[in-house]
């Protein structure tokens, strides 16, 4: 074993600055017999102001079989409100770090503390292929680092011998068997153990069934290496499509449907003005942009980037919280702006991102109107704003408007009216025990309803006209907890448009 003690100096840093990347001194090896392995450990301390991402180049020989990483770092107790040590770890391989990620073979975040790739396998979120001779790059992204700087220690172990044989990955299918143009049910944010989640593929495709959904999206923190395992999870009954949660320093984005074995960098802040290039690449892999709980507190989560280039947005997240209101209000302000310029909108979504026990699978989820039950139809649906979200399954909505003439339009869609035509804006629910319909307009809150009944069964009507709302939008509530302020939501419906 061979060791070595790196660290970064103060000066390096403020050159460089905190958005680049920082490349260390290699780590080599020397050829040696088939089974052996040849061990090597680093060790470093990364200070406060640290580059986004510390790269340590690997020379690998010819004849390797398997690399193994394995990695350790310390975490010191920081005065309350400071943020500790986080160190992320992934790989790249001898076709080289550029932005693009043409040698991407694998990322864990901080999710794991070893990793291992050889031709026939790979540690979940690492690609299986051929460990090839060149420069291998060890990617550390020091997430935060705490005031007395952050300390690592890396093993790095070669094993020699002829390589196991390459398999070939099994997608899932771009179509279940559906019931033609019907509202379909689905959940687009999802981890499995192929990044930070715990439950297996299988596991969460039992899970999506018994919540009564039709379709998921598969969204591994960067990485695509989770798709080649979806394939036995799809059937008749559902629609797997694949993705990635783009995971950035300045806000995540979901890839939503993408075609397999697509990877999106993440590599970048919004000060950087590299984002619509990698959206550019969601879409020309047949996906859609879907920023994801834009105003999470987590550090990172808030969403930089701005919303052009965002097909989506999921305004509500899991269990609903503080931030899914400031959400939600944010959407709607963008919603008036897009009436008030009369330009184009941007629907909402809703997902559970759920990782573990006890988050819970199609809570919330997004029920699309959809020709068939295929990923294209799906994002159709989806890009239309034909949508609305639910907390579960158990809550179905019709939401509709119609002119004195028998004009009728439904979510997603425009009421072509004169400005002084009485409509009648109608909601039918189920499922919705004793909560509150609200009629949210660009002017506000116009309509709030007495409370269902305890069958959650009901009709509520409400009579506008399109001078008076430029749109008009559907919110269940539940029972306020205290106070002023609304109760949790218990779904939401994209807009209809109101007007020539």
């Amino acid at each position: 074993m061979c060791e070595d003690e790196r660290h970064i100096g103060r000066r390096t840093l403020v050159v460089t600055g905190a958005a680049a990347a920082l490349t260390l001194g290699s780590v080599t090896f020397a050829s040696a017999a088939d089974g052996e392995t040849e061990t090597r450990t680093i060790r470093g301390t990364l200070p406060t102001g640290s580059p986004d991402f510390v790269y340590v180049p690997v020379e690998v020989p010819s004849g390797v079989r398997e690399i193994k990483v394995a990695y350790s770092y310390d975490r010191p107790a920081v005065p309350a409100g400071t943020a500790g040590n986080a160190l992320d770890i992934g790989i790249f391989d001898e076709r080289g770090t550029e932005l693009g990620g043409e040698g991407f073979r694998g990322w864990s975040g901080g999710a794991r503390t070893e990793f291992f790739i050889r031709a026939d396998d790979a540690t979940p979120g690492y690609v299986p292929g051929p460990v090839r001779e060149g420069t291998w790059s060890i990617a550390l992204g020091p997430y935060t680092v705490a005031p007395q700087g952050l300390s690592y220690e890396i093993t790095i172990a070669l094993t020699y011998g002829e390589p196991g044989e390459v398999v070939e990955p099994v997608y899932p299918p771009g179509r279940a068997k559906g019931r033609g143009r019907a509202w379909y049910r689905g959940d687009c944010h999802l981890h499995s153990w192929y990044s930070d989640g715990r439950r297996t593929p299988a596991e969460i495709g039992a899970l999506a069934r018994a919540a009564g959904l039709d379709f998921i999206n598969t969204s591994e923190h960067n990485t695509h290496a989770a798709h080649a395992h979806w394939a036995d999870v799809a059937g008749d009954d559902l629609l797997v499509m694949l993705g990635e949660e783009i995971t950035t320093r300045n806000g995540h984005v979901v890839a939503l449907g993408t075609d397999p074995g697509t990877f999106v960098d993440w590599r970048y802040r919004a000060r950087d003005n590299r984002f619509g290039r990698f959206a550019r690449r969601i879409r020309r892999a047949g996906g859609l942009v879907v920023p994801a709980h834009p105003h999470a507190t987590c550090v990172g989560c808030g969403w930089r980037f701005g919303f052009g280039e965002a097909d989506a947005v999921e305004v509500w997240n899991g269990p609903y919280t503080p931030d899914d209101e400031v959400a939600l209000a944010d959407w709607d302000s963008m919603l008036v702006a897009s009436a008030r310029e009369g330009r184009g909108w941007i629907p909402a979504m809703g997902n559970s991102d759920a990782h573990r026990d006890p988050d819970v699978v199609g809570s919330p989820q997004t029920v699309v109107l959809a020709d068939d039950l295929t990923r294209e139809a799906i994002q159709e649906g989806i890009r239309a704003g034909r949508s609305y979200i639910a907390e579960s399954s158990r809550i179905s909505l019709d939401f509709s408007v119609v002119g004195g003439k028998g004009e009728h339009a439904e979510i997603g869609g425009r009421l072509k009216a004169a400005a002084d035509t009485p409509v009648t804006v109608r909601l039918e629910v189920t499922g919705a025990p004793r909560c509150t319909v609200r009629f949210v307009t660009d002017q506000g809150v116009l309509f709030t309803s007495a409370a269902l009944p305890v069958s959650g069964s009901g009709v509520v009507e409400w009579r506008t006209t399109p001078a008076y709302a430029a749109y008009v939008r559907a919110e269940l509530r539940h029972e306020a907890a205290a106070g002023p302020l609304p109760g949790a939501l218990a779904a939401l419906t994209n807009p209809i448009f109101l007007g020539r």
